[in-house]
């Protein structure tokens, strides 16, 4: 089960004798341990929580802790911090304990490999519960996000706005749940987050002037761009940040044309690449004009001004970018 799963509907869960939390999310790995620590142990959580490094614990020490009657509560908490190593030195010993576990204790794993075809992961899917801890992607991220929007700060979220957020944040659910409070705290009264709700308070004027950028690079305005490149570089803005805003746009009309290859209409494909459709218009006009061979070479374009800009050009970064905007926009 992933975490994020468990964090919609912890009461329906049973008590485990063994729970694995597994995954590189530390994020989700906290959210994930703190309501277990709600749903297990209520308002005993500050007598019943008991944390072990994972490096230097030993098992028998681990043991004691789970046969320990609490006087302060009906459950107690046994968590093991950083435990592959602890997993990998005790796992026999583990296997054999959850044949017989303490009534009244959890063990919960906090590991970040934790391979299924083990007897102890076995185990533990049959007698106790795994909770994957990884970063989510694509659909099930934007979910995640319409859904915390909507739940836990009481705002609905347009997709276009959704797909914006993680062009310019990233995938991570701690930043993004950040960026969610502050922009429901900006919304205000309003009920819905939209587009330009996220350009003026998680992308700025920066990521603002960027789509401008892009913009005229669709319509052929290589002037226009090129001033607003500099505009951005004099500003400070990392060249490598402001490839990244282009590539995250150029991979959604790359899509598109993929689409269309296939034969999917090209206003249709441009709208299931996640094109913003207010600008479906002018993708269209853009990716026409620019024709199918030339746009179906935008992503070897890209990944060759990326590799130039972490060092296998010695030609300026400014120079660099200049040229991948000419040659995107079709004038080179």
């Amino acid at each position: 089960m992933h975490t994020t799963q468990f964090l919609r509907k912890p009461e329906a869960v049973a008590v485990a004798p063994m729970i694995a939390l597994f995954g590189d999310d530390r994020y989700l790995k906290q959210q994930g341990l703190e309501q277990l620590g709600r749903l297990l142990l209520g308002d005993d959580a500050e007598f019943n929580l008991v944390k072990f490094p994972g490096a230097s614990t030993e098992l028998r020490n681990v043991l004691d802790e789970l046969r320990m009657v609490s006087m302060w509560g009906d459950r107690r908490l046994i968590v093991i911090d950083d435990a592959d190593d602890f997993v990998s030195a005790n796992r026999a010993a583990l296997e054999k304990y959850l044949d017989k576990p303490a009534a009244k204790s959890v063990l919960v794993l906090d590991v970040k490999r934790w391979p299924g075809n083990t007897r102890l992961a076995k185990q533990v899917e049959a007698k106790g519960l795994s909770l994957e801890c990884t970063p989510l992607q694509g659909n099930t991220l934007t979910k995640w996000i319409a859904e915390t929007c909507r739940t836990q700060h009481q705002h609905e979220m347009t997709p276009a706005a959704i797909q914006l957020l993680v062009d310019l944040v990233g995938s991570s659910l701690a930043v993004l749940d950040q960026e969610l409070a502050k922009l429901s705290s900006f919304a205000g009264e309003r009920t819905k987050i939209d587009v330009d709700d996220v350009t003026t308070l998680v992308g700025g004027w920066k990521a603002e002037t960027t789509w401008d950028m892009l913009r005229a690079v669709n319509e052929g305005q290589i002037g226009k761009a090129l001033t607003l490149l500099d505009k951005l570089l004099v500003a400070g803005e990392p060249p490598l940040k402001i490839l990244g805003g282009v590539s995250s746009v150029f991979r959604k009309l790359s899509k598109a044309v993929d689409l269309a290859v296939l034969g999917t209409p090209l206003p249709a494909a441009l709208s299931k690449a996640g094109v913003f459709p207010r600008d479906i218009g002018t993708s269209e006009k853009f990716l026409r004009r620019m024709g199918r061979h030339r746009a179906g070479r935008f992503r070897e374009w890209l990944a060759a001004v990326d590799r130039d800009l972490k060092g296998a050009s010695p030609l300026p970064e400014r120079l660099l970018l200049e040229r991948a905007l000419i040659r995107l926009s079709g004038f080179d």
